[in-house]
């Protein structure tokens, strides 16, 4: 092992103890009461080995002397052993109480930083959540929710076992200092050999985040429900299997050469520190036979010894656990450090209630992150109040990213967005948002009840049953809701106990709902209704019409006889505005809408 590389791995693990503090704070803010009850208890359970080993020691002397005593009194031995017994016990009970409240207490944490993390997941960009080194750090956040409530146990128990080792080491050094110095030339070895491996293994854990992420995305898309159908039909389940293993082989072998050379280095070491024991040992009992101590006091030095060598070994070991954890935890302040750069404006205004003028594109030009393609370019329209929008465009023409911008779900790269006349970005970001209702044409089909799927659009008034059943009329979710056998109260899905699934078509009215939840002053549909047919789509956007008389509107279609209902479309091609006008302008222009119209109306015909 090369002694640049120990020396690094050990500046890294004791860098990484820096992270305590803020996780502990964390642990003290999720229960104040459980926290110091704890550490208390610890305390006390600290000071309970000296106190057995001593009890033992005067038991062990006492037995001597009743052995050569002319007057066999029992009662001190007796006493004693009731001492002994008594501090077993209350030790015990003492360690289940810890256990206890261990268990509670990081369940809570657990809990309470998962909330954190699903709560400032909701604050970051979009396009954020498009980047994979983003979804790397999220991965990583995500398992450190659950996985280091063992670090405030291990944290806790070294804390426990310093103050023991504290009251042992008195008793020695009483004895001979020497003896202390002995203990860490038998400890040292194995831990500095410890904090190299487990730097290792952090290491290769880490720079394995995306391998590990598509290994449990192979294990989901391999025995999933939605997935069933492709992986049955295109026979698809030996490719599979087959990805997974040969990518899971190649961490194992990454694996096992670290556990491998752990395992011998590991040997060699601990060895050292055996040998120093022994020596130590030989020491006392030489002093024993030599009538310097008493035997009773051999058994105290000799079991304070082992049980300082085996606390400092677990301190050592623990040490590096803690630090390696520590590592780790890094990786969850890390994601809660990442701030959005999508938020509300300074001047906070709130959106005029109702909208006077409408949106204004000023040479608006969006390209994602690490890209040099531009998605929208020199975008110049205006939306009026109470215009109902079609956007219209080729796949790839920039059609959501266009809805994405106007619902800040992305900030411009250049020029900006006008509402009644002032930038978008000068708004209050949450009240924007609950002014414009949006769904999307890859919307979430929600594994819970049907209720609560609409309620989806306007989530505080989940429990308002007279709103939710109004939102399913509107969206003609009700004539699919009704037929459900629990009705509003019914799971949908079938991932959970009696959960009902639903037909595209079903589904998409179910979606729709939720654009009717909210009183929103724009509202947008990327085409959420792909999944019906023509006829129910254009009922569909006609009573959409009808229900948003005075609003604005943006519709995405493919299909023309749904778009001409529009007041104006706009025609995108490769990200920037070919044409704008009404149905009957652009088909007069004779340009690229008109050429699309008629040869879908062509399609229809043949």
């Amino acid at each position: 092992m090369s002694k640049k590389k120990d020396k690094n791995a050990l500046k890294t693990q004791f860098s990484a103890l820096k992270n305590l503090p803020e996780f502990f704070k964390l642990v003290w803010e999720t229960n104040k009461s459980m926290t110091i009850g704890n550490i208390l208890l610890r305390i006390v359970k600290a000071s309970i080995p000296l106190l057995i080993l001593y009890v033992g020691k005067e038991i062990i002397d006492e037995i001597i002397r009743l052995v050569d005593a002319t007057d066999k009194s029992w009662s001190y031995l007796w006493i004693l052993i009731g001492i002994e017994l008594g501090l077993a016990v209350f030790s015990d009970l003492i360690n289940r109480v810890i256990i206890l409240l261990d268990s509670l207490l990081g369940d809570l944490f657990s809990n309470k930083t998962s909330v954190q993390l699903i709560k400032h997941a909701a604050t970051l960009d979009l396009y954020q959540f498009e980047n994979p080194d983003f979804y790397d750090k999220l991965e990583r956040a995500r398992r450190q929710t659950t996985g280091r409530t063992v670090l405030m146990t291990q944290v806790l128990a070294q804390f426990q076992d310093v103050i023991t080792i504290l009251f042992l080491g008195i008793g020695l050094v009483a004895f001979n200092p020497w003896l202390i110095l002995i203990l860490f030339v038998a400890v040292l070895p194995s831990f500095l050999g410890e904090t190299h491996f487990n730097q290792r293994t952090y290491s290769l854990t880490r720079s394995w985040t995306p391998e590990r992420r598509e290994l449990d995305y192979l294990r989901y898309i391999g025995a999933s429900d939605e997935t069933a159908k492709e992986v049955k039909i295109f026979s698809l389940a030996d490719f599979l299997a087959q990805r997974f293993k040969e990518l899971s082989d190649k961490y194992y072998f990454a694996n096992r050469k670290i556990a491998v050379k752990r395992a011998l280095w590991g040997s060699a070491l601990s060895s050292i520190g055996t040998i120093s024991y022994y020596g130590a040992y030989i020491f006392i009992i030489s002093q024993t036979v030599s009538g310097l101590i008493t035997i009773g006091t051999l058994t105290f030095l000799a079991g304070s010894f082992e049980r300082m060598r085996n606390m400092l070994q677990s301190i050592m070991t623990r040490f590096s656990k803690i630090a390696e954890g520590s590592l780790y935890l890094q990786d969850m302040f890390d994601f809660f450090a990442i701030k959005p750069t999508i938020v509300s404006g300074e001047k906070n205004l709130m959106i005029p209630q109702p909208i006077q003028e409408g949106f204004t594109f000023e040479n608006v030009g969006f390209k994602y992150p690490n890209s040099e393609m531009w998605a929208i370019r020199n975008l110049n329209f205006h939306l009026k109040k109470g215009e109902k929008l079609a956007l219209v465009g080729e796949n790839g023409a920039g059609k959501t990213t266009l809805v994405k911008l106007l619902a800040r779900l992305y900030k411009p790269t250049e020029g900006r967005i006008l509402l009644d006349g002032k930038d978008l970005e000068s708004y209050n970001l949450g009240d924007l948002r609950q002014n414009i209702g949006i769904i999307f044409q890859d919307y979430i089909r929600f594994q819970m009840k049907a209720s609560e799927n609409i309620a989806i659009g306007n989530i505080e008034n989940r429990i308002e049953l007279d709103i939710i059943k109004d939102a399913a009329k509107k969206s003609l979710a009700d004539t699919v809701i009704d037929n459900l056998p629990d009705e509003y109260n019914q799971v949908l899905g079938k991932r959970f106990a009696d959960g009902v699934e639903l037909s595209g078509g079903q589904w998409q009215k179910i979606a729709l709902g939720r654009a009717y939840m909210r009183d929103a002053q724009l509202l947008i549909l990327d085409e959420p209704t792909s999944a019906l047919d023509a006829r129910a789509e254009h009922e569909v956007f006609l009573r959409f019409a009808d229900l948003i008389a005075g609003k604005s509107a943006v519709l995405i279609s493919h299909r023309f006889s749904t778009v001409r209902m529009a007041d104006r479309i706009l025609f995108l091609e490769n990200g920037q505005l070919k044409e704008l006008g009404s149905h009957e302008e652009l088909v007069a222009q004779n340009g690229k809408y008109a050429e699309l119209f008629h040869l879908q109306a062509q399609g229809y015909l043949d």
